[in-house]
């Protein structure tokens, strides 16, 4: 097997690892000068053909993590459950502050 075949077999096997969508966690960069800290959560964008993987973090960041140089993981599937009860929880608690401030407007206060 050449080098080519090497690297794409590998840009495959992230690709399918890692599809657009997947919830991940930043474990740890590598040398980056301005490195998105540990324990970031992001969402895969794309794998490209360096098997590099483009993510939107939840911090607001967009960067691609290299194979082989960052370390990262998929969330499972208990993670992915907790956060989604959590945005519930945060959403529930906006609307009913929502309208308490509506009641108080409506009260003349």
């Amino acid at each position: 097997m050449n080098e080519f075949e090497r690297l794409t077999r590998m840009s495959d096997s992230v690709k399918a690892a890692y599809p657009k969508g997947t919830r991940i966690l930043l474990i740890k960069m590598g040398d980056d000068p301005r490195p998105i800290p540990s324990n970031t959560r992001g969402t895969v964008d794309l794998v490209d053909d360096m098997a590099t993987v483009h993510c939107t973090f939840d911090n607001g960041r967009k960067l691609g993590l290299a194979y082989g140089v960052d370390s990262y993981r998929k969330l499972t599937e208990q993670e992915i459950e907790d956060e989604n009860k959590t945005i519930c929880i945060e959403e529930t608690t906006d609307e009913l502050l929502d309208e308490t401030e509506s009641s108080i407007q409506t009260m003349g206060m």
